[in-house]
């Protein structure tokens, strides 16, 4: 495919976003039965949920451009569900297993959250406010998804048998200017 404008552009966009949705779809059932905490197995399937209505979107917006759901296989998301397979696979004690669920799910909600911003940015260029408007819809849920990670995390790391000094305020503080810095660059596109 030969991108000449931003319209081009944007569609692709589109698609890869399509592809790395159909990806996570078919990835999360697969980590939802392998994580122990029962607050990120949860989360996990809400998530699962979530992706099936951001693909609703992403669906909605291609047909009405007459385009067609997917050209390549995004293989930014492919490397990173690789990486999720990889942390599936190793063994662990629970919490720290669970861990590092969350942060390979994290890479991938990041990815997620610089591409739909990405879109969103180029649909509001292109005077495509519907469009803006789905993409910032999902771009909340993403980082809503991340948020909630986050929350996790931060609990099961209180939970855990090494004291590294750093108390959990602490860590709720820099995890939460982590995410105030990501989403104001995401705003600036």
């Amino acid at each position: 495919m030969k991108l000449e404008t931003l319209y081009d552009l944007y569609i692709h966009e589109l698609q890869d976003l399509h592809s790395a949705e159909s990806q996570i779809r078919t990835a999360l059932p697969e980590m939802i039965k392998s994580v122990h905490s029962v607050d990120l197995k949860t989360a996990l399937k809400n998530h699962l949920e979530v992706t099936r209505d951001q693909l609703d979107r992403l669906n909605q917006i291609l047909k009405k451009h007459g385009e067609k759901r997917e050209r390549d296989r995004c293989e930014g998301m492919e490397g990173l569900l690789a990486e999720c397979e990889n942390m599936i696979d190793m063994e662990a004690d629970e919490i720290i297993y669970d861990l590092g669920i969350i942060s390979a799910c994290q890479r991938v909600e990041h990815y997620e959250i610089a591409g739909y911003g990405t879109a969103r940015a180029y649909a509001e260029r292109l005077g495509e406010e519907e469009d803006a408007a789905l993409l910032a819809a999902t771009l909340e849920e993403e980082g809503s998804a991340d948020d909630e990670l986050t929350g996790i995390a931060t609990m099961l790391q209180s939970q855990c048998k090494e004291d590294d000094g750093e108390s959990e305020d602490d860590e709720s503080s820099r995890s939460k200017s982590h995410r105030t810095r990501l989403m104001e660059a995401i705003g600036n596109h």
